[in-house]
């Protein structure tokens, strides 16, 4: 937190002299997010931008991608398992993709030179899978989990929409340059496809089974954390 603090004074400083509130001239803006965390420090996360079209000076219509777990390419694990001896190995590979999209607008305040407070709202969809292969593994998790001649397939998918309803800032640091923040209120509903799980042993099935597709609903409240916006108007 202490690192990204000193982030954000450094840009604030740095534009005290000649940072100025874009205008229709520069209509267009991008961002990213860059975050915090204990072990790796500041970090860049690009997979999440928006894309801003600002069609006056105080209303902005807004798409943002978030292509979540390694869309759009499945991001990968990979977990041994031994049996009595290091010789008796089995794996769970597992893979996970996700993409989400909003689509929402802006309305901007009058502010100051330099800030920009705005509320938003907008709605937002979405999609993701899971699987799972077994090879030699008995899917328990815990020791000894391996079994050997014993493969598994797990597949799962799903679907999101949500509507959300916020309100942030943008602070010009440097010309054209913000940082900003947003919090607000969501409503999510995730709905799952049916789940599927198939278990053979030496290639024989012995276990094949179908989980129904069921939906969830969440309220989400956002609140202060130790990320920040990153944008350019263009």
């Amino acid at each position: 937190m202490k690192k990204l603090m000193i982030l954000v004074s450094a840009l604030t400083l740095s534009g005290t002299m000649f940072a100025q509130k874009a205008t229709a001239d520069n209509p267009f803006s991008l961002e990213g997010i860059v975050n915090y965390n204990g072990n790796d420090g500041l970090n860049w996360s690009a997979p999440s931008l928006r894309m801003r079209y600002f069609v006056k000076d105080n209303i902005a219509a807004r798409l943002t991608v978030d292509f979540g777990s390694g869309a759009p390419a499945p991001s990968t694990e990979s977990n041994n398992v031994y049996g009595a001896t290091t010789a008796e190995v089995g794996t769970q590979d597992i893979k996970r993709s996700s993409i989400n999209v909003g689509i929402g607008g802006e309305y901007h305040l009058t502010g100051t030179d330099r800030m920009s407070p705005y509320f938003s709202g907008g709605v937002g969809f979405g999609k993701g899978s899971y699987s799972e292969t077994w090879t030699n593994f008995d899917g328990s998790g815990s020791a000894p989990a391996y079994a050997a001649g014993l493969t598994a397939a797990v597949d799962g998918a799903y679907s999101t929409f949500g509507l959300n309803l916020g309100a942030g800032l943008d602070y010009y640091v440097v010309e054209n340059i913000y940082v900003g923040m947003e919090l607000g209120f969501g409503w999510s509903k995730m709905s799952y496809d049916d789940a599927t799980t198939s278990v053979l042993m030496n290639g024989v099935s012995v276990y094949d089974a179908t989980t129904a597709s069921y939906t969830q609903t969440y309220t989400t409240l956002g609140k202060a954390n130790a990320a920040i916006r990153l944008g350019w108007r263009f």
